[in-house]
Parts: C-alpha cells; sequence; structure tokens
C-alpha cells in the first residue's frame, strides 16, 4: 500500500513539474523586425533573444548577430505591407508628401521637417501641427519669396484630400510683382505608392494688373526598392482666351490671349538612408500638340532636419 502511495505520488508530482515546464517554454518570436543603430546603420531580421545588455538577430541571410542594446536607436516591427512581391524590404519613403513641383494630401508629420535643395534654390518644409504643414521656398538671390500652407484630410485608410495655398512676392527685385495659388489635391496611396490630381487658380498681378489662369497637375511614385523609387510629375497651364476685339478694319481678334503648356517630369528618388534623398528626371514642355525636351534635368536633394 504505502508502495502503491509513494508511486502514485511521484508520477503527479512529475506530471506537475512536466505541465509547468512545458508551460514556461519560451515562445519563438517568428515576427521581422528592422533594427536602427545609433551611427545610422540598420539590420533586418527575427530576434532569437533579448536581455539588458544585448539581442540576438537573426538576420535574413541567415547570420547570427549580436547587437548591444546601447547602440540601437530604434527596434521597428515590420508588416507584410513593408515588402513588396519579391520578399524585399521597401518601407515608407521620408518625403513622401512630394513630387519634383507638387504635393499629395499625405501630410507632413508634426515634428518632422526637411529641405529640398534645388539648382534654382531652397524649399523648406515644416510639419507644425496635426496634418497641417507650412513651407517657404526661394531662390538663391531671395526672389522671389513664396511660402505656402497645407491641411490634410483623411478620406480612407488609403485616400487623402488636402487645401492649400502658396503666396509670394518679388520681393526686393520686384517689389510690384506677387501670386498666389489656392488648390486642392486628391490623393490615393500610402507613402511607398501613391497617385494624385491637383487643381488651383493661378494669379498674379504685376504694378496692381491682375491675371490669372487654372492649373492641373497628376503626380504619381512608386518605391521599387529600399533605396529606388519612380517618380513623375506634371504641369498643366490652361490656355486663356483674351478680350474680343474688332479693329476698324473689321478684323476680330482676342486681345490677351495666352497659349496653354504642360510639364511632364518623370524620374528617380534615390533613397541614401531616412534622412537623405537625391531625385533626378527628365523635363518634356508640351506646346501646340509637340513635346520639346528641356535640355537641363532637374536635380534635387532632400535633407531631413
Amino acid at each position: 500500500m504505502k508502495i502503491a502511495f509513494l508511486s502514485s505520488l511521484f508520477f503527479l508530482l512529475f506530471g506537475f513539474f512536466s505541465y509547468g515546464q512545458a508551460d514556461t517554454l519560451p515562445v519563438q518570436d517568428t515576427n521581422t523586425y528592422r533594427i536602427v543603430k545609433t551611427d545610422g546603420g540598420e539590420f533586418l531580421g527575427k530576434i532569437l533573444t533579448q536581455d539588458a545588455r544585448e539581442i540576438l538577430l537573426l538576420t535574413q541571410d541567415n547570420r547570427k548577430i549580436y547587437i548591444p542594446q546601447y547602440m540601437i536607436k530604434e527596434i521597428i516591427l515590420l508588416e507584410k505591407k513593408d515588402f513588396n512581391n519579391q520578399g524585399e524590404y521597401v518601407g515608407d519613403d521620408a518625403f513622401a508628401t512630394r513630387y519634383f513641383l507638387n504635393t499629395n494630401g499625405l501630410p507632413i508629420k508634426k515634428g518632422e521637417h526637411y529641405v529640398q535643395w534645388n539648382l534654382f534654390g531652397p524649399d523648406f518644409q515644416f510639419g507644425v501641427g496635426k496634418n497641417f504643414g507650412i513651407g517657404l521656398m526661394t531662390s538663391w538671390v531671395g526672389m522671389p519669396i513664396i511660402v505656402s500652407a497645407k491641411k490634410s484630410f483623411r478620406l480612407s485608410e488609403k485616400s487623402q484630400f488636402a487645401i492649400g495655398t502658396l503666396a509670394g512676392t518679388g520681393t526686393w527685385a520686384g517689389p510690384d510683382f506677387g501670386g498666389l495659388l489656392p488648390f486642392g489635391v486628391l490623393s490615393f496611396g500610402d507613402r511607398k505608392k501613391n497617385i494624385a490630381f491637383s487643381g488651383g487658380y493661378g494669379a498674379v498681378w504685376v504694378n496692381g494688373d491682375p491675371n490669372g489662369r487654372a492649373i492641373t497637375s497628376v503626380a504619381g511614385m512608386f518605391r521599387i526598392s529600399q533605396k529606388v523609387s519612380f517618380v513623375f510629375d506634371s504641369f498643366v497651364l490652361f490656355p486663356r482666351e483674351g478680350t474680343q476685339v474688332t479693329s476698324s478694319y473689321g478684323y476680330t481678334y482676342y486681345e490677351g490671349d495666352r497659349q496653354g503648356f504642360a510639364l511632364i517630369i518623370p524620374g528617380i528618388r534615390w533613397h541614401q538612408d531616412d534622412n537623405r534623398a537625391f531625385q533626378f528626371g527628365f523635363v518634356g514642355l508640351i506646346t501646340d500638340g509637340e513635346i520639346v525636351p528641356f535640355p537641363i534635368p532637374m536635380v534635387q536633394w532632400y535633407r531631413k532636419l
């Protein structure tokens, strides 16, 4: 009887401890993470172990790397949408709100700022509020100076709308010259790929004499890989019919006619890292039904501030 009792107790305790050990076995994390280091470097992979001193990472090429915690700036959990169809990591574009000339409905995140360096001058953009940004652009000689403002609204997970305006002056070189461009833009997509349709009315005045025309644009971008994005931009200025005038000889003409034209700019954006990008494109001018190539490419540098 005593032997039977001890045997039962042994199996009971064995089962208890076996259950407890099975219940506390660590579960392997199958998520993929992006590890951003303090020196700007980064790794992609699965975290095998982690403690207060270091993490052990299994990289995508099956290497095991120990990374000290003090060298880690950020650990980002990656999702399926962060990879392309080939399984390559692409991530968000830090400058996804801009193309070459135009913007879209995506907002600059509050507290994020950047500058777009152009051959003709700088363009500063600041995220000053929730879904609200302001900007300042000029030439290297400070003429003109243009300020901008844009308020974005989220319509759905993949669609956005924004309204904004640009206002400029000729400053010291043309104090009697000014302009105003209120606009609206509807865009679809996210910070990896998107397309935007915008329209507005550009008004200018010289010595108090106003003039203006309707403007529209179609633009888009697609992030091909972690380093490269395709960018397309356009700018369409509609023709304006002048005032009908009949001469003393009976000849009718339109005074103040303005011919329309369009710019198309396809190009490539090279992502150097999360804080820098280089962009270049080729400009084509469409007028009178013909495409005229522009000899100087559009070259821009993006830098986070």
